[in-house]
């Protein structure tokens, strides 16, 4: 089970994320680390948990603002053999080209997250994840896709959740209600996702509460699991080497 920390940004700061209303966001208070700084929370995540991966939120841009770009830079630069996946609310691939430029991070370093709450038509949809390759039969590995919902109702104007044959090699299963909760792993939506594509490397979001339901949820075929509370209450365990 690959776990993944989360980092959620919002006007420079590391913030708590919960039930993805982004509103009610305040700086995060951590048994972890005695700090909202993003370079010192993100050098603590990856320490904690052996990381490869780190999950960002761009919270500003998520709720209409402009990307972070400054601070995405710096959190990259300061752990350079980290990938990065990035939400930056990129509605196409425009946008996800536009976030790759600016932050210029080394190729396969940032990968951008285009999410179905943030894409507005099929169109944008079809062009970021179309087949690559010279037959056109190789699905995307250089951008992720993540499925959202919330109270059981897709964020997905584009129809992303219909297409399962556009879906790239790396999806998450964001179910926002459970971000932020004691609630558990959403393994009901991974489980009928899985049904639609199965080649597919399946990454939760949002419940995790301990060790015990990162197993559960890599025996329910999760590739991995975004995980931010459960981290910074103590609640999951340091990664040996």
């Amino acid at each position: 089970m690959n776990l993944i920390p989360v980092i959620d940004l919002m006007r420079g700061q590391v913030v708590r994320a919960r039930r993805g209303e982004r509103g009610t966001y305040r700086p995060i208070e951590s048994r972890l680390c005695d700090s909202s700084d993003p370079i010192t929370v993100a050098l603590v995540l990856r320490d904690h948990c052996d990381a490869h991966q780190l999950y960002i939120a761009d919270l500003d841009a998520l709720t209409g603002g402009r990307p972070q770009v400054s601070l995405l830079r710096a959190v990259q630069r300061a752990l350079p053999q980290t990938e990065f996946w990035v939400d930056a609310g990129c509605a196409d691939a425009t946008g996800a080209d536009e976030l790759l430029a600016a932050v210029e991070a080394p190729p396969g370093r940032l990968i951008p997250v285009l999410a179905s709450e943030s894409m507005h038509s099929r169109k944008a949809f079809e062009q970021a994840f179309g087949p690559v390759g010279n037959d056109g039969s190789r699905p995307r590995d250089d951008r992720l896709l993540s499925l959202d919902r919330r109270d059981g109702v897709r964020l997905d104007a584009a129809g992303c959740w219909t297409l399962p044959e556009l879906w790239p090699t790396r999806v998450i299963a964001m179910t926002l209600e459970q971000v932020g909760t004691d609630a558990g792993p959403d393994l009901d939506t991974l489980a009928a996702l899985r049904c639609l594509n199965a080649s597919v490397r399946w990454f939760g979001a949002g419940g995790v509460r301990d060790q015990r339901d990162l197993e559960r949820a890599r025996a329910a075929g999760a590739s991995g699991w975004l995980v931010a509370s459960a981290l910074h209450d103590l609640r999951l365990p340091p990664v040996r080497r």
